[in-house]
């Protein structure tokens, strides 16, 4: 297994002074960046595709492709969030059993239009979180049988965003170790990881922020899993901290960086390959 952060210049200035090691920069799909990334570490792109609302017949695939090619990214991700706005008279938090599978259908749609042009092998769904009423994203998505579904039926891998799991955990009332074992962990492939925090004054969850001491213990819960076989061994874990531009410099902090790299990157390495 390997180790990568979230491209952003702090994190590029700490690696190249030789202050933290990892494997590979995490950039989107930007070439602008993952040409900037590149004189320094090998890059693997995430892309910013969403499954579920009907939103993938402009993508030029030609372009995708060749981007990972360029940076030898092994797989193409798509982000299961089917959105409310796609739903008008579907209620974020519907429960009814024609609605969800309407959205559900939708989602599974999206997903065989990339498996028919990728192969099943080469694409992986990430489990997202909703914010409910206040949010975009459906809260179906965040259950873990609508998940295990995807993958089941289209043959794609599963790409575990381990504080998304938590916050969805949370929503739906399931401990998170309990939540993160009803999904498709027999077809993971790559794992993202980042502190998480709730905000009183918005009442709103959210994630990319330095890594806590609870954090670490899921963290550590989920490797011991691998590590016992019972779940499979992903190719890489994603620091998800940092970026580039005004919403990410309250969230690239070098002293964050130089602090958890290290002890992430020695998490990694107990793993092998």
């Amino acid at each position: 297994m390997r180790l990568a952060i979230n491209y952003s210049p702090p994190a590029a200035k700490l690696v190249q002074s030789g202050q933290i090691e990892v494997d590979l920069f995490k950039t989107p799909d930007w070439e602008w960046m993952i040409s900037e990334a590149q004189i320094i570490k090998p890059v693997t792109v995430h892309f910013r595709f969403d499954a579920g609302n009907d939103s993938l017949e402009q993508v030029d695939w030609n372009y995708v492709d060749r981007l990972a090619k360029r940076s030898d990214t092994p797989y193409i991700n798509l982000h299961l969030d089917a959105r409310g706005s796609f739903y008008p008279g579907i209620p974020v938090d519907t429960n009814n059993k024609v609605e969800k599978e309407l959205v559900y259908k939708t989602i599974l749609s999206d997903v065989m239009k990339v498996v028919k042009r990728f192969g099943a092998e080469r694409i992986i769904v990430e489990n997202c979180f909703s914010q409910g009423e206040d949010g975009k994203t459906m809260r179906l998505c965040e259950e873990p049988e609508l998940i295990t579904r995807v993958v089941e039926e289209t043959g794609c891998g599963f790409l575990l965003d381990i504080a998304h799991a938590i916050i969805a955990a949370k929503h739906i009332r399931l401990k998170p170790g309990e939540y993160m074992s009803r999904l498709p962990v027999k077809s993971l492939k790559e794992m993202h990881f980042t502190g998480i925090n709730h905000f009183q004054q918005t009442g709103r969850w959210m994630d990319h922020l330095a890594i806590r001491e609870k954090d670490w213990h899921w963290l550590d819960w989920v490797l011991k899993h691998i590590r016992g076989g019972e779940w499979s061994q992903p190719w890489l874990l994603v620091f998800e901290y940092g970026g580039v531009g005004e919403p990410f410099e309250w969230r690239s902090d070098p002293q964050v960086i130089t602090w958890q790299v290290p002890e992430l990157y020695e998490r990694v390495k107990s793993m092998g390959e």
